[in-house]
């Protein structure tokens, strides 16, 4: 899938120039598990079943680059299990550079569905909801899953690991990107890496969400690159001769965690921020105004408050444009 460059941003609300070519995914239409776009290897030896997951947002083109470029090298588990999928390969269809945010879904979020309730909730039915009833048998199996993201603004790449203890020390295991982010989710619905197991403290089963850059910007590839394969390794998928070169990089120096307090959600399109924000931005007086809704002012409720991927290009009522949160003191 060839694209065409939109114009140079000019303003915040301008479209970001699109750097990646998006492939061509037709070829793995059939996948190996009776599941389309979801392939699964099995290496005959004890191990994890390790996930990497592309396209939960059909605008989201870095997941896709990598797991083709897994796919076309045909990398194969060492020990346990590896599967890679394309998500919500449907809204990826759809996607046209005149108008780049429209195809991040088809009819709902498909990463705001995963809860029992919802996909056994036979009365509710959407492009997305099938989808992932049809993905859900493999997920309920995978031990680890590696969900790859993008960001509508472009800001420093992120990994968002949860509200858990069991997230945080895997995000600190995994070592990059140098931003983690402790959150609870969004209050639209859960994510894939907030479900069933996934969420439960109690259960070895872990999954981080990367957020690598912003979605069309050459650099979310490299950094998709380079975080799948610090989780292959660090879960014995692989050994770092068997990655294709240059995908392995060395852990970030320090990581800077930041725990989400709270969503800010508009409840009208009656809402901007007070400066052009990207993300990460951090304010170290509380008090300060950082948005308005409706016409109040919205102020950071603490010291060295941290601004959580803030953007108003999905705007609507109900919709999250921006989550607050601590920088914590590590």
């Amino acid at each position: 899938m060839q694209t065409s460059t939109p114009s140079p941003q000019t303003g915040p609300d301008a479209p970001y120039p699109i750097e990646l070519e998006f492939p061509d995914i037709r070829p793995f239409a059939e996948g190996n598990t009776g599941i389309p776009y979801v392939y699964t290897f099995d290496s005959g030896v004890p191990g994890p079943h390790v996930m990497v997951n592309a396209l939960t947002h059909g605008n989201e083109v870095c997941g896709a680059i990598v797991v083709k470029e897994l796919l076309d090298v045909g990398i194969r588990p060492r020990r346990g299990r590896l599967t890679l999928a394309f998500a919500n390969v449907a809204a990826y269809e759809r996607f046209d550079p005149a108008n780049p945010d429209a195809s991040r879904f088809v009819d709902q979020d498909f990463n705001r569905v995963w809860t029992p309730a919802i996909l056994d909730d036979r009365s509710r039915d959407s492009v997305e909801l099938r989808r992932a009833r049809e993905m859900r048998p493999v997920i309920d199996q995978v031990d680890f899953l590696l969900d790859l993201h993008s960001m509508h603004e472009r800001s420093a790449p992120l990994s968002v690991c949860g509200p858990l203890e069991k997230g945080l020390a895997l995000a600190r295991a995994l070592g990059t990107p140098a931003w983690v982010v402790c959150d609870e989710g969004h209050p639209e619905g859960r994510r894939m890496r907030d479900y069933a197991a996934f969420g439960d403290p109690a259960s070895p089963k872990n999954a981080l969400l990367i957020e690598c850059g912003q979605h069309w910007e050459a650099g979310a590839a490299e950094v998709g690159r380079e975080v799948t394969a610090g989780f292959l390794v660090l879960h014995g998928i692989v050994e770092s001769t068997e990655l294709p070169p240059g995908w392995l990089s060395q852990p970030e120096p320090a990581q800077k965690v930041v725990r989400v307090t709270e969503p800010v959600v508009a409840s009208s399109f009656d809402f901007r921020f007070a400066g052009n924000y990207n993300g990460l931005e951090t304010f170290p007086e509380a008090g300060t105004i950082i948005a308005w809704r409706e016409g109040e002012p919205i102020r950071t409720p603490y010291r060295n408050c941290v601004l959580v991927m803030p953007s108003l290009r999905q705007l609507r009522p109900g919709v999250t444009v921006v989550r607050l949160g601590e920088l914590l003191d590590l």
